[in-house]
């Protein structure tokens, strides 16, 4: 059984929440841990959202994870769960201990949040249930806000399709020297998408959509028994937020995506919704400040690095108007996109996202996004065709968020992006209507870790789009992620890409390098990028599926 309402009553609201939550412990006593047939930390640990004096852990108890009912073979009663954190890997100066319950509610996942670290300061962490250790992880402190801070490095990833292919480049990814990852979304699938992955075929179990609670929970234990995910989310502290297919792929605010299913019934999509959600907090390190409300979820959020960054994660998906004329990507004479009325991000995110522009002390202004943010015309000829499910489908939108960036004089403003399953680099407009409008921002566009297959360095949708966007400075198209390093001068992003994911063990190089120039908005390329990788070179045993 769950935890009684004795034993949650003894908090108050606020304590029992947490508890539930699994981010605290229900009592000074233990809940007993049952004896394991299988490895119980079979899908990880993780940690996120890093502040100057702590970070959130996770793990999940699943020594079944791809049990068809999502409970990840976990008995109906709580676990308690321990956990320590240490300056050293082997535990010896140990900093803080503690525990969390694991509940049946929300599949056995903890999310701790740990306080009273040291800013700017890298930490390890392990968990225990029984005699059971957890792998160990690490995870950095951020330096104080306002801290004359001299460097920091991250990479950006989205869109991991695991029937599309293998995780290769996160086992890359994890040998990086980074402070963080940030992932912004399609952090799961909730169908299968191209068959990528070489001889491989998918358990049953995976064969249909998710819809249901248990649906999700197993896409994201197909998605994170993967050894390489594993490693990476081991090794740095995390910043995730989510675009469609943690749903339903294009979903729109209270709208359905593009399938024809009785989930287009308004309460059905609700219920739907609300079980996603709750399948992406039990897998992610997330906050309880992020702990869903059936069908909603707080994940827009700044994150500060001393006196050098802040990164503004967006959600452009929860609370924005359904796409316009019919949600297609190559649209002409869209009249509706231009309707002042249109949002992408709801009145309140948008003003929080602009008011936050003017109140940062920080020297770079990075907005972590989900989807293109500049105008992406897909003919080169005289005609704008463009696609509504982006920024473009939302120009009311766009202008007034760069609008305010170029009135408020916003210095270095960035905009990482996901989405797209392509590298593109390219300069944002105040007004992209008029060819003299100032340029005011900077866009990084990261192809995907998994989605779309192999791809392809060019293609000839590439040149079009080239051609078609002066404001456009690079396009590829294969796999991989994206590395930013940073000071209080210049700004640098690496394509980093791998030639193949169908089979694993692609070695990675870095394929085009853009820098941002303290003061100078817009991207200019680095004429000499890392020379290739040998495609024969392997990148070692780990990348070998799902352990």
């Amino acid at each position: 059984m769950g935890l009684s309402r004795r034993q949650l009553l003894r908090f108050g609201g606020a304590g029992s929440a947490a508890v539930l939550a699994g981010a605290a412990t229900a009592s000074s006593g233990q809940f007993r841990v049952p004896r394991w047939s299988d490895d119980p930390f079979s899908l990880g640990v993780a940690s996120g959202d890093p502040t100057a004096d702590g970070v959130v852990l996770w793990t999940r108890l699943a020594p079944d994870p791809f049990a068809p009912d999502g409970f990840g073979g976990m008995p109906l009663r709580p676990v308690t769960v321990e956990y320590e954190v240490a300056h050293d890997e082997n535990f010896r100066q140990v900093v803080t201990r503690g525990s969390a319950v694991a509940t049946r509610e929300l599949a056995h996942s903890v999310h701790p949040e740990v306080s009273g670290l040291d800013p700017d300061r890298w930490y390890f962490y392990r968990f225990r249930a029984g005699s059971v250790l957890s792998p160990v992880g690490r995870t950095h402190t951020a330096p104080l806000p306002g801290q004359p801070t001299a460097r920091m490095r991250f990479a950006f990833a989205s869109c991991q399709s695991w029937s599309s292919g293998y995780y290769t480049a996160y086992q890359h990814m994890s040998a990086e020297d980074l402070d963080l990852v940030v992932h912004l979304g399609d952090y799961i699938y909730e169908r299968s998408w191209t068959q990528g992955r070489a001889g491989v075929v998918e358990e049953p179990q995976f064969h249909a959509e998710a819809v249901d609670l248990a649906g999700y929970r197993l896409r994201y234990a197909q998605a994170k028994a993967e050894r390489p995910l594993q490693d990476a989310h081991a090794a740095f502290p995390w910043l995730v937020t989510m675009d469609d297919h943690e749903i339903d792929n294009n979903w729109a605010g209270d709208s359905p995506g593009l399938g024809f299913d009785i989930y287009r019934i308004p309460a059905l999509f609700r219920r739907r919704k609300a079980a996603a959600f709750q399948a992406m907090y039990e897998h992610q390190p997330l906050r309880i400040a992020q702990l869903p409300s059936g069908p909603s979820i707080h994940l827009h959020r700044r994150y500060a690095f001393g006196d050098l960054a802040e990164i503004t994660m967006l959600d452009t998906r929860q609370y924005r108007d359904k796409q316009a004329c019919g949600d297609g990507n190559t649209v002409i004479d869209c009249t509706a996109r231009l309707d002042p009325a249109r949002t992408i991000l709801g009145a309140r995110q948008r003003d929080w996202l602009i008011d936050g522009f003017a109140n940062s002390p920080a020297r770079w202004q990075i907005v972590g996004n989900q989807v293109s943010m500049g105008q992406s015309d897909q003919d080169a000829g005289p005609v704008l065709a463009v696609g509504t499910d982006s920024w473009d489908g939302y120009v009311a939108d766009r202008n007034a968020v760069l609008g305010a960036a170029a009135d408020r004089d916003v210095p270095n403003l960035v905009v990482i992006t996901g989405d797209r399953h392509q590298n593109l680099a390219g300069d944002l407009r105040r007004d992209f209507a008029d060819p003299e409008s100032p340029v005011v921002a900077a866009e990084f566009i990261g192809t995907s870790i998994s989605s779309a297959g192999d791809g392809a360095d060019t293609t000839a949708s590439g040149r079009n789009l080239l051609a078609a966007n002066p404001d456009l400075k690079f396009f590829n198209a294969q796999r991989g992620y994206v590395r930013v390093e940073l000071d209080h001068t210049l700004m640098r992003n690496d394509f980093r890409v791998v030639p193949y994911i169908r089979r694993p063990g692609a070695p990675i190089h870095t394929r085009a390098s853009f820098v941002v120039q303290e003061g100078i908005p817009g991207t200019t390329p680095v004429t000499q990028p890392d020379k290739p990788a040998d495609p024969s070179a392997t990148a070692g045993p780990a990348d070998s599926g799902p352990r």
